[in-house]
């Protein structure tokens, strides 16, 4: 089930492995605008990240590659599209920005996480840079000595 954060969200699902391909350079938070059916399947935390990233078409952003499962009490025309886009919700400048680093840049946008705020269904959105197989390597290299690192210090305060 979902779990509490410290500032008042209520974390649906995190996108763990987004941070292991990519560098992430910026985060911005974004509105998604879904189906009363999507909303109560992920109030059930039914939902994957796969390949989900973000795209820029006609000055809107779009969140594609999302699969939220089917609500199981929603039939016909009140069921939604498992894997369809889904819209964001940004202003027009910030949009604008996004898109020229975007293009600039040759960067991605990653979805981090997905999280309730005051009700409402929020994404965490990165702008990051792709990694190559050898920085991938290195990051969870330095991960797992900072790790080791952190256990060897709690181990000798035990121990004191």
């Amino acid at each position: 089930m979902a779990a509490k954060a410290t500032d008042g969200r209520k974390v649906i699902a995190t996108n763990r492995q987004a941070r292991r391909d990519f560098d992430v350079l910026e985060t911005i938070e974004c509105g998604v605008v879904l189906q009363g059916s999507e909303v109560k399947s992920l109030r059930e935390a039914h939902v994957q990240f796969a390949d989900a990233n973000g795209w820029i078409r006609n000055g809107e952003v779009f969140l594609v590659g999302l699969h939220i499962a089917p609500y199981l009490n929603a039939t016909g025309m009140f069921a939604h599209d498992p894997d369809g886009e889904r819209k964001l919700l940004l202003h027009r400048n910030e949009i604008t920005r996004l898109k020229s680093k975007v293009d600039q840049d040759r960067l991605t946008l990653v979805p981090l996480s997905l999280y309730f705020k005051e009700g409402r269904v929020k994404v965490e959105l990165a702008l990051a840079r792709g990694r190559n197989r050898r920085d991938k390597r290195q990051a969870v290299a330095k991960r797992d000595a900072e790790l080791d690192i952190r256990r060897a210090m709690a181990q000798s305060r035990r121990t004191e």
